[in-house]
């Protein structure tokens, strides 16, 4: 019994230390937007008449806003106020927003921020879940922007203020 200290106090010094662990995260952990930085190749559905739209779909050489939200998120209902309420920052910019949640839901969302009037806005359902695990995004609205070539400028998560995104795209 009087072994048993020293013992344990030598396996404690002889156990390699867990701040040795490999702390970089796995290849495959890696957000595909990081690995792949260009306009990923979705498919969503637009409201109001569910016609598909995809990356082929987008006009070429304009810079693209891609927008994931949820129609029940208040920051998501704050952000397209604020967009709507600046929509004339944005007039070379396409901006495209897609939702997984039900095809219903985003349609009131669009009914209710008479996203229609606005030429430049693309909304739709993203039926496949594509988008949410390519981006890998903790806080909604998630926001890829794209530059004219369809390569990745810049993305913010959760609310963030339309100034800094118009900066990023300057």
């Amino acid at each position: 019994m009087k072994y048993l200290l020293p013992i344990l106090f030598l396996l404690w010094l002889y156990c390699p230390p867990a701040a040795a662990q490999n702390t970089q995260p796995a290849k495959e952990d890696t957000a595909l937007y990081l690995r792949f930085p260009v306009v990923p190749p979705f498919t969503i559905y637009k409201m109001p008449d569910s016609s598909k739209f995809t990356k082929a779909d987008l006009k070429k050489k304009q810079k693209t806003l891609l927008i994931i939200f949820s129609p029940d998120c208040d920051h998501c209902q704050h952000e397209i106020k604020e967009i709507i309420a600046a929509i004339d920052k944005f007039t070379k910019i396409q901006i495209v927003m897609a939702s997984w949640l039900p095809y219903k839901e985003i349609l009131k969302f669009y009914a209710d921020y008479n996203i229609a009037a606005y030429p430049n806005i693309t909304m739709g359902w993203d039926k496949s879940f594509f988008l949410p695990p390519f981006y890998k995004f903790n806080s909604l609205p998630f926001m890829g922007l794209y530059d004219k070539k369809g390569n990745l400028i810049s993305v913010f998560e959760g609310s963030v203020s339309l100034d800094k995104v118009v900066e990023a795209f300057k």
